[in-house]
Protein backbone atom coordinates (compact mmCIF):
# COMPACT_ATOMS: atom_id res chain seq x y z
CA UNK A 1 0.00 0.00 0.00
CA UNK A 2 1.47 3.62 -1.07
CA UNK A 3 1.95 6.03 1.97
CA UNK A 4 0.41 8.88 1.64
CA UNK A 5 3.07 12.17 2.76
CA UNK A 6 1.60 16.05 2.83
CA UNK A 7 4.16 18.15 0.73
CA UNK A 8 6.14 20.79 3.02
CA UNK A 9 3.76 23.22 4.91
CA UNK A 10 0.29 20.39 3.85
CA UNK A 11 -1.54 19.06 6.43
CA UNK A 12 -3.72 15.75 5.80
CA UNK A 13 -7.39 16.41 6.67
CA UNK A 14 -8.65 13.68 8.28
CA UNK A 15 -11.84 14.18 9.60
CA UNK A 16 -13.17 11.76 12.77
CA UNK A 17 -16.02 13.40 14.02
CA UNK A 18 -16.58 10.98 17.11
CA UNK A 19 -17.80 7.47 17.91
CA UNK A 20 -20.12 5.76 20.29
CA UNK A 21 -18.81 5.31 23.95
CA UNK A 22 -18.53 1.75 24.75
CA UNK A 23 -19.57 0.50 28.11
CA UNK A 24 -16.22 -0.22 29.16
CA UNK A 25 -14.09 2.64 28.09
CA UNK A 26 -13.23 5.31 30.21
CA UNK A 27 -15.61 8.03 30.75
CA UNK A 28 -15.85 11.37 29.25
CA UNK A 29 -17.52 13.89 31.03
CA UNK A 30 -18.65 17.25 29.09
CA UNK A 31 -19.80 20.33 29.92
CA UNK A 32 -21.01 21.44 26.01
CA UNK A 33 -23.81 22.05 26.84
CA UNK A 34 -23.73 24.32 30.00
CA UNK A 35 -21.00 26.25 28.08
CA UNK A 36 -22.97 26.05 24.71
CA UNK A 37 -26.11 28.00 26.44
CA UNK A 38 -23.89 30.19 28.34
CA UNK A 39 -22.78 31.76 25.20
CA UNK A 40 -26.23 31.96 23.67
CA UNK A 41 -26.06 29.49 20.94
CA UNK A 42 -27.93 26.93 19.49
CA UNK A 43 -26.50 23.37 18.74
CA UNK A 44 -27.56 24.39 14.80
CA UNK A 45 -25.52 27.44 15.14
CA UNK A 46 -22.45 25.34 16.71
CA UNK A 47 -22.07 22.31 14.70
CA UNK A 48 -22.41 25.05 11.95
CA UNK A 49 -19.49 26.95 13.26
CA UNK A 50 -17.11 23.18 13.26
CA UNK A 51 -18.94 21.42 10.12
CA UNK A 52 -20.59 18.79 11.62
CA UNK A 53 -24.66 17.61 11.95
CA UNK A 54 -26.38 19.24 14.80
CA UNK A 55 -26.97 15.50 15.92
CA UNK A 56 -23.76 15.22 16.55
CA UNK A 57 -23.81 18.23 19.00
CA UNK A 58 -26.89 16.28 20.89
CA UNK A 59 -24.69 13.15 21.07
CA UNK A 60 -21.86 15.07 22.35
CA UNK A 61 -23.55 16.52 25.01
CA UNK A 62 -25.71 13.39 26.23
CA UNK A 63 -21.82 11.47 26.22
CA UNK A 64 -23.45 9.14 23.93
CA UNK A 65 -20.36 10.08 21.63
CA UNK A 66 -16.89 11.10 22.39
CA UNK A 67 -15.35 13.78 20.22
CA UNK A 68 -12.22 13.01 18.10
CA UNK A 69 -9.34 15.16 19.20
CA UNK A 70 -9.92 17.94 16.24
CA UNK A 71 -13.28 18.15 17.02
CA UNK A 72 -12.84 18.59 20.74
CA UNK A 73 -10.24 21.63 19.91
CA UNK A 74 -12.18 23.34 17.51
CA UNK A 75 -15.29 23.13 19.87
CA UNK A 76 -12.83 24.63 22.97
CA UNK A 77 -11.81 27.21 19.81
CA UNK A 78 -15.23 28.48 18.54
CA UNK A 79 -16.60 28.76 22.59
CA UNK A 80 -13.42 30.73 23.59
CA UNK A 81 -12.79 28.19 26.44
CA UNK A 82 -9.54 26.10 27.37
CA UNK A 83 -10.49 22.55 26.27
CA UNK A 84 -10.22 21.23 29.94
CA UNK A 85 -13.59 23.21 30.54
CA UNK A 86 -15.53 21.26 28.00
CA UNK A 87 -14.41 17.61 28.85
CA UNK A 88 -12.35 16.05 31.29
CA UNK A 89 -12.03 12.34 32.37
CA UNK A 90 -13.33 13.22 35.96
CA UNK A 91 -16.95 14.34 36.95
CA UNK A 92 -17.48 18.64 36.77
CA UNK A 93 -17.96 19.95 40.25
CA UNK A 94 -21.64 21.70 40.02
CA UNK A 95 -20.91 25.45 40.16
CA UNK A 96 -22.09 27.40 43.14
CA UNK A 97 -25.21 29.33 42.46
CA UNK A 98 -24.41 33.13 41.99
CA UNK A 99 -24.47 35.41 45.53
CA UNK A 100 -27.34 37.52 45.65
CA UNK A 101 -27.17 40.41 47.02
CA UNK A 102 -29.58 41.17 50.14
CA UNK A 103 -30.88 44.88 50.47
Amino acid sequence: MAEIRPEAGEAIMLRIVSRRAKADEVPVFSRLEDVRIEHGMTRQELADAVSVHYQTIGYLERGEYHPSLALALQLAQVLQVPLEELFSLAPFRNRLPEATSKG
